[in-house]
């Protein structure tokens, strides 16, 4: 349910987006011919039995996979131990360089894939390790099997990783008013044109696009930011990629807010979304 609903709160698609989409799904051969021209993001979910190929693109003649059909979008996968997991590591590659070469006898092409990935799964098969309100039923090695079919390199390029606790029957039953999937839009939104603002000069749009150079010089931090980030860093063992990310969260957290510098309490939020791979991924 909330991945169905993370496109209805994405930024809105420019005319170039628009344009590089449309012309994926007119290669692959899936454009509507009563839409010229797509004009909302994608969603795409495919079935844990897809192949490698089908995910990243392939066939005598390469033709765009789901990753380049979620350009600009969202992919979700379900279930993410139940795929194959060399399906899975596929994506470490296309993740990191936003696009997908697909080499053939006849042909060596180049899909964009800038994606946002969504993932979810259950933390063993019967779903109740770690639950305070029932019991495992699930053996360690059972446990242990299931959690080693994510990778610790792909697990490093998820830069948020929530646990999700069920939910109670008063919240379902609540009269209180929440936001609107508009009302979220509209301040991300602003955020995005924040930082369309700030990298004009950069040829980038997005917080997610900066490079290692361009991370130092807009994702600065103060002396007790600095602090909290580097105990996180000891603490959790974290990796130069995962410590890279997480000024990035921070960077986009403080843009929600109109924040113009990263303060504490944004890189506090965005260290916390990290810290599930320590808890169920054990070094």
């Amino acid at each position: 349910m909330i991945s169905r609903r993370i496109p209805t709160i994405l930024p809105d698609l420019t005319f170039e987006e628009a344009l590089e989409i449309t012309k994926i799904h007119s290669v692959a051969g899936i454009l509507s011919k009563d839409t010229p021209i797509i004009t909302t993001r994608p969603y795409r979910a495919p079935h844990h039995t897809i192949s490698a190929n089908s995910l990243v693109g392939g066939g005598r003649i390469p033709k765009p996979g789901e990753i380049s059909l979620a350009h600009y979008g969202v992919l979700f996968l379900d279930e993410l131990p139940e795929f194959n997991k060399n399906t899975l590591e596929v994506l470490r590659g296309p993740l990191e360089d936003k696009t997908i070469t697909i080499a053939r006898v006849n042909a060596s092409l180049t899909y964009p894939c800038n994606f946002m990935f969504v993932a979810s799964m259950n933390p063993c098969k019967c779903g109740y390790y770690g639950s305070v309100d029932k019991e495992c039923n699930c053996t360690p090695q059972s446990i242990e099997k299931y959690m080693s079919k994510i990778s610790g390199p792909l697990l490093d390029r998820i830069d948020i990783q929530i646990e999700v606790t069920p939910v109670k029957y008063q919240k379902l039953n609540s009269s209180v008013k929440i936001e609107t999937s508009q009302e979220i839009k509209s301040r991300v939104n602003k955020a995005r044109a924040i930082q369309i603002q700030r990298y004009k000069e950069h040829n980038i749009f997005s917080n997610s696009e900066l490079t290692p150079k361009l991370v130092e010089k807009f994702c600065k931090l103060d002396e007790k930011g600095n602090r909290i980030l580097e105990n996180a860093f000891k603490k959790l063992s974290l990796s130069a990629r995962a410590h890279s990310r997480i000024l990035k969260v921070a960077r986009t957290i403080a843009d929600l807010e109109q924040s113009e510098n990263i303060q504490a309490v944004h890189i506090a939020e965005a260290i916390q979304y990290r810290s599930l791979d320590r808890k169920y991924w054990k070094n």
